[in-house]
């Protein structure tokens, strides 16, 4: 191949040049490379997936890392990245559609209402929330349970803010702390953090979490915000009829994937390596095996249990994958941005300065995550960027410390939902609620949820 106009000697190449550039020129990179991200996403409303690529290129240019570097950097960064979350991410849409579809979680909803008192409704919803967010990304999970919020409110009298931000705590907890959701798969690829390790104690800091910022912080929200059914802009009925698999099929397959994630965990503490069992924990743990095994397993149990044929079943997981095409791309790109900040140097510039700063380095994670959140209005992004800058700070940490960190970013990626996240507007129209009441009620919630996180993040730090 010819290079006629020298073009590639222009740019340079991996291995004759390295980026020369001081540390304030570092830093100004890095900050105008967010900046330009955040101007891009929030101003000219451009897709997130293009800012994060302009966003790479341009902190390459003002770290003086020639151009093919760059290209290689950020190219690298996407395929490591789509080849570590990508896949993960296409099985628990499957997934989350499998129990969509087939009535499994109508099924879990009505038995969890169906047993619960007035009194105890919204303790039941935020249940509700969290065990339909752990397979459901938020979107598809507030869609689904939007006409059972809208229904237990109606029947039980109560306010659907008193019913519907408990169950939004519970999805939104599972959203930030709990893999397969691309912002927690994304960090803990980014960050090298332990999927099992991270599975488990997202789950443990999520439960307080949802108690505070759902059914405690709803006491008070509700009487901010009075909102009742029959005024609410969202009108809804449930096919509750045909076949559905049993509460306890339903939930045990839900749960497959979480607990054989959590059993490589333990099986790496406590098993012999060389032994036949911790091989076999070894590789049905892992989040591919787990997701996929779970996959085909509520094939059966939800698809095949609801009387779905293997048309209805194709045509099902079929549809759970065009959704998520842009999240793939934007995790992708998020990976490709960390890959350059990480060759460019400036993730050491910043490690070294929280280094001597002394400040912890959890809470330096929480804060970065939630500027870019604030920035944005976007938790997938404040979470990629996030756990891209602070990767040489996780270098030596301990596989505990390193999974605090990735639940930190994202307690932070959550903070103060407003005007420029999608959905702030979705539960806005959905809620039938005017902006301040939505201000009041569902983006005070996610900053509970947000400072409750890193708080109980904090109180399992002085531990680990």
């Amino acid at each position: 191949m010819t290079d006629p106009a020298g073009l590639f000697g222009l740019l340079g190449t991996a291995d004759e040049v390295t980026p020369a550039a001081g540390t304030a020129q570092l830093v100004i990179a890095a900050l105008a490379g967010i900046a330009l991200i955040v101007l891009l996403i929030v101003w000219l409303k451009v897709h997130p997936f293009l800012a994060l690529t302009l966003g790479s290129l341009a902190v390459g240019a003002i770290a003086t890392m020639p151009m093919k570097d760059t290209l290689l950097s950020f190219t690298t960064g996407v395929g490591t990245t789509v080849a570590g979350v990508g896949v993960l991410i296409a099985l628990g849409a499957m997934f989350g559609k499998l129990l969509a579809d087939s009535g499994g979680a109508d099924q879990i909803v009505d038995t969890i209402v169906g047993r619960s008192s007035t009194r105890m409704l919204p303790w039941a919803m935020a249940a509700i929330g969290a065990i339909i967010g752990l397979p459901m990304f938020f979107e598809i999970g507030l869609v689904l349970l939007m006409p059972v919020i809208y229904l237990v409110a109606k029947r039980s009298g109560l306010s659907l803010i008193a019913v519907g931000l408990p169950t939004l705590a519970g999805l939104s907890a599972m959203h930030g702390f709990v893999p397969p959701h691309p912002g927690p798969l994304a960090a803990i690829d980014v960050l090298n953090a332990e999927v099992g390790i991270t599975l488990g104690l997202g789950i443990i800091v999520a439960i307080p979490t949802i108690v505070v910022a759902g059914p405690l912080f709803t006491r008070f929200a509700s009487k901010w915000v009075d909102v009742h059914a029959d005024s609410a802009a969202f009108e809804a009925t449930r096919d509750t009829e045909g076949r559905r698999p049993s509460f306890g099929i339903t939930l045990a397959t839900v749960l497959l994937p979480v607990v054989l994630m959590m059993a490589k965990a333990v099986a790496d503490l406590i098993l012999d390596e060389d032994g036949l069992s911790f091989a076999f924990m070894d590789f049905v743990g892992e989040p591919l095996i787990a997701l996929l095994l779970a996959v085909i397993v509520a094939m059966f149990t939800l698809g095949v249990g609801s009387g779905m044929g293997r048309d209805e079943l194709s045509a099902s997981i079929s549809a759970s994958l065009p959704p998520i095409a842009g999240i793939v791309l934007i995790v992708g790109a998020g990976g490709g941005f960390k890959t350059v900040l990480v060759d460019t140097g400036i993730g050491e510039v910043i490690a070294d300065f929280v280094t001597d700063s002394g400040v912890s380095v959890v809470l330096v994670a929480w804060l970065v995550a939630v500027l870019i959140r604030l920035a944005t209005g976007s938790a997938t992004v404040a979470t990629i960027t996030a756990a891209g800058i602070m990767v040489p700070l996780a270098e030596g940490m301990s596989q505990g410390e390193v999974s605090l960190l990735v639940l930190a970013i994202g307690a932070g990626s959550v903070f103060f939902s407003h005007v420029n996240d999608a959905g702030f507007w979705l539960i806005k129209e959905y809620f039938g609620m005017s902006v301040g009441q939505t201000i009041k009620s569902w983006s005070l919630m996610e900053t509970v949820l947000s400072v409750s996180g890193l708080v109980f993040v904090l109180l399992m730090h002085l531990v680990i």
